[in-house]
């Protein structure tokens, strides 16, 4: 199962879920389509079971990078360790963009998707309360929003790059993440005293 997994990343970073098919999957993991069968009865099951496995992995990598941070911790270091650890778990794990952003996302898959988006935009809102304590609900929800948007439309860039040009975009997306939170944060590092109201 394990091998028809990483044949249908691969399948599904290379073509797309839409033109993907069990032939090509079952090609690439170096098996017949009756073995395939054997396990899945078509591509969405497959999608599906991958989808799950990477949304278990996600949700504890988002835990990890949107955790409550440490006294003194500038707004800089926050946003930069939050989108190295989103950035590395997306470069291990391309295929997670494939099927979350394409056009073509399984019907469970997409509704996953949009409770791991809800979360996700929870995750955010509760780091930047800890910067913009003085922020109504409504304020903290929109920034989140546009961080996550922003991120989004970074992550395609770093991903369609290599090498030194990765790096770089990754930088980018870390500075305009930053330039946009700072001017509503006072330039503030996070105190005691907020971390311990952060949910």
């Amino acid at each position: 199962m394990a091998q028809l997994l990483e044949a249908a990343a691969s399948v599904f970073c290379t073509t797309g879920y839409t033109a993907a098919s069990t032939n090509a999957i079952a090609r690439e993991a170096g098996v017949s389509p009756g073995t395939l069968y054997q396990f899945f009865p078509n591509k969405e099951a497959i999608a599906i079971e991958l989808g799950d496995r990477l949304m278990h992995e996600m949700r504890a990598t988002y835990g990890e990078a949107l955790g409550p941070v440490a006294p003194a911790t500038t707004l800089e270091e926050a946003v930069g360790a939050a989108v190295d650890r989103f950035v590395a778990f997306n470069c291990d794990h391309p295929v997670f963009f494939a099927l979350m952003h394409g056009p073509d996302i399984p019907g469970r898959i997409a509704e996953d998707h949009d409770a791991l988006h809800l979360t996700l935009i929870s995750r955010v809102e509760g780091l930047l309360s800890a910067f913009l304590p003085d922020t109504p609900a409504a304020g903290i929800t929109r920034t989140a929003q546009v961080c996550l948007g922003i991120y989004k439309a970074g992550l395609e860039l770093i991903l369609a790059n290599e090498g030194a040009e990765r790096a770089a975009y990754i930088q980018e997306l870390k500075n305009v993440l930053f330039r946009y939170v700072e001017p509503l944060t006072d330039g503030k590092a996070l105190t005691p005293d907020t971390l311990a109201t952060q949910p």
